[in-house]
């Protein structure tokens, strides 16, 4: 289908790439039901995914970009989707967050393209958000032992650098340092296409 003249949904080649691999593992991951916050919707394909997906679950999508929730909520009205809500205004980094309580957290593309200080947020704010055992699921590319696992993923990082020397791809470690300080477990990794990793942390007690 065409998209109409007036029609605010975006469209992201990575999503359309990324958005199956991704469901397979939230498939494993999610609960059966509950709310799902997904943090940094960018264009909301991957909301509108999930969603039709995984009927049991109901999705909030988010983004600090005003032209990303126009998308978002495109998305949402033209999937006409009754488990998908209409996106909110979410910086990780502000405080208090629109929404108390979720039992699961998505978050896609955003840990490299954010400064760090969002993840600290976002580790710190689910823990006290979420119930014991939920997931906070990461998707992106990362450094291990403070190599990069492909050179376009080396070159992917420079080019953050020099738009924003607040991002980069992160080091995995620094990333589970941050979560097990916050109380969540060792994550489980996942191999994703396109040198990305998904990593899955689950809340061991709540606060």
């Amino acid at each position: 289908m065409t998209p109409e003249a007036d029609d605010k949904r975006l469209y992201a080649p990575a999503a359309a790439r990324n958005r199956g691999p991704i469901l397979e593992v939230l498939r494993e991951e999610l609960p059966a039901e509950g709310l799902v916050l997904e943090i940094a919707s960018g264009t909301g394909e991957h909301s509108a995914h999930f969603a039709a997906a995984l009927p049991g679950l109901v999705f909030q999508p988010t983004d600090r970009d005003e032209r990303a929730r126009e998308s978002v909520a495109a998305w949402v009205a033209a999937t006409g989707l009754p488990n998908l809500r209409a996106p909110l205004a979410l910086d990780a980094t502000q405080q208090p967050w629109p929404l108390t309580k979720a039992d699961a957290i998505v978050c896609i593309n955003m840990i490299h393209i954010s400064p760090w200080e969002s993840t600290e947020s976002l580790f710190a704010t689910a823990a006290a958000m979420l119930p014991e055992g939920a997931p906070v699921c990461l998707y992106g590319p990362y450094k291990r032992g403070g190599a990069h696992t492909a050179p376009s993923n080396e070159e992917f990082d420079a080019s953050l650098r020099a738009s924003n020397p607040a991002w980069g791809v992160r080091d995995i470690e620094t990333v589970i340092a941050c979560a097990q300080k916050n109380g969540f477990s060792e994550p489980r990794i996942v191999e994703m296409p396109a040198n990305n990793l998904t990593l899955v942390f689950r809340l061991l007690r709540a606060r």
